[in-house]
């Protein structure tokens, strides 16, 4: 017997060694790879620029100088849902569609399937880092914002849902851009989807500043959805946002199901 093996014998004299070799429990995989996930991405300035520090920028600046009229009362109660929406945007999507991407390029998912974590597990893991952000990112943006002056309204549950939809709508477009493109492609596109739903969005700007026609078409995407859907609970006070929940759930089934099926791990 070996120093550091502990034997053990059964009752037919058969020894049986422990700790006994093979794959931790399937949680604790997640879980680790999740830890992992977070601390990458913590620890990467530009995913921090796009997640944290740009968002929070937009939302000091445009709460303090007069930009873009924001309509009746005080500018930083229309502004904080379209940064949250942001916030979640950033992370969701632009910032995990270009890790993916990169990670694909350079053979690490290709390694990580190969691992005794399946793939649905290592998404999963992902997708709970992402979420894991996100708590971070609205945690300071309200603390911003409340700091400002912000006076929030509205059923927390039906926050809750506008934020778990949108993540999940912009997840599953975040994976299937990462999965379909080259990683210089998805660096690009996510950077450039990102700046033009920044505009057309109703992140900043109202989407009552566009024509009549270009509303109705703006108000389909899913950045619309959450920003929108988000002012009308916190800044109105509304209550259970049906329509901009229908959307993100839409965005969010066509989305994870075609990032299931056409997702590339090489």
């Amino acid at each position: 017997m070996t120093a550091g093996t502990d034997a053990r014998t059964t009752g037919e004299g058969t020894g049986t060694y422990a700790p006994r070799p093979g794959a931790a429990p399937l949680p604790r995989m997640i879980a680790t790879q999740a830890a992992l996930e977070t601390k990458m991405l913590l620890r990467n300035g530009e995913q921090l620029l796009l997640t944290v520090i740009i968002p929070t920028l937009l939302l000091v600046l445009f709460s303090a100088v007069d930009i873009v009229d924001t309509g009746e009362g005080k500018a930083v109660d229309f502004l904080t849902p379209g940064i949250l929406a942001l916030a979640v945007m950033s992370t969701a999507f632009t910032g995990q569609a270009i890790a993916t991407g990169f990670e694909r390029r350079y053979g690490v998912l290709k390694r990580l399937a190969a691992s005794p974590l399946p793939r649905w597990g290592l998404m999963t893991a992902k997708t709970l880092s992402v979420l894991v952000t996100e708590v971070l990112q609205v945690l300071l943006v309200t603390v911003i914002a409340l700091a400002l002056g912000w006076s929030p309204e509205g059923n927390p549950l039906a926050v809750l849902l506008l934020l778990v939809l949108g993540t999940a709508a912009f997840s599953g477009l975040g994976l299937l851009m990462a999965g379909t493109l080259k990683a210089e492609a998805t660096l690009a596109a996510a950077n450039l989807v990102f700046l033009l739903l920044l505009v057309g969005g109703g992140v900043v700007v109202p989407l009552d500043k566009f024509p009549d026609t270009a509303q109705d078409l703006l108000g389909l995407l899913p950045i619309s959805a959450l920003s929108e859907g988000l002012r009308d609970v916190l800044q109105h006070g509304a209550g259970m946002p049906w329509g901009n929940l229908g959307i993100l759930a839409v965005w969010a089934v066509v989305g994870l199901a075609a990032a299931g099926k056409f997702f590339r791990w090489a």
